[in-house]
């Protein structure tokens, strides 16, 4: 007879899965900031970078959107070591790996919210800064990167929301996140219906945590006046 699920899930699937909830937890957070700053570097690359910065950032775009996120991971994991530099091989492990192939494929999406934010500001601002002393950079930095932030920020913030279901995709090279926990649990348990609704339920406590968190964030950059109409 299978034990009841309240204590099935008390004494083995809430502890494994807590676990690899921290797992998950440090792979992505560093991913989101690593995403994060990857966009917005490639995304003023890419409006206002001179023209072969512009066509490097495109390049990178284009192979990080263009491919599939699992074929990225399976490259820095598996790939990567057969690549020898000075003849010595790169092996990451499984959560670097997991961290470097998310980060830089949220950082191409991310690139595109900013890019159209940056390009969603009058060039005229740009002309007033220049007018008051500031050079091109500052302008940028100090005038139009705030805009265009809060503009991509939805978009951005969409992206992390990807992030943390697609981190599930650590598990397939060994990362024990939530859904590497959850498959061993179902494995050895042989109760895949409790198991799986359970973890779809953390998935979902995650992404509404998550969203709740972005939505502040929105409010605290708010402009007033400008801020974000609520049904």
């Amino acid at each position: 007879m299978s034990t009841p699920y309240l204590e099935f899930l008390r004494t083995e699937l809430a502890p494994g899965l807590m676990e690899g909830l921290w797992t998950s937890l440090v792979v992505i957070v560093p991913s989101a900031c690593l995403g994060a700053f990857i966009g917005v570097v490639a995304g003023v690359l890419r409006v206002y970078g001179p023209r072969p910065l512009q066509r490097l950032t495109e390049a990178y775009v284009s192979l990080f959107r263009g491919t599939p996120l699992v074929v990225q991971v399976f490259f820095w994991y598996f790939a990567l070591p057969y690549i020898s530099i000075g003849g010595h091989s790169i092996v990451l492990d499984a959560v670097p790996a997991s961290i470097l192939a998310f980060g830089l494929c949220s950082g191409a999406y991310q690139s595109e919210y900013i890019r159209g934010g940056l390009n969603s500001i009058k060039r005229g601002q740009i002309r007033a800064a220049l007018a008051l002393g500031m050079t091109t950079r500052q302008a940028v930095q100090s005038v139009v990167l705030p805009q265009a932030f809060r503009r991509a920020l939805p978009g951005c913030g969409n992206e992390i929301i990807y992030l943390i279901k697609y981190s599930s995709l650590a598990s397939i090279i060994t990362v024990n996140e939530l859904t590497g926990m959850a498959t061993t649990i179902a494995k050895n348990s042989w109760r895949n219906i409790e198991v799986f609704c359970t973890l779809g339920a953390y998935y979902l406590v995650l992404v509404t945590l998550a969203t709740w968190l972005l939505h502040l964030l929105e409010d605290a950059l708010g402009v007033p006046g400008f801020e974000r109409h609520k049904s």
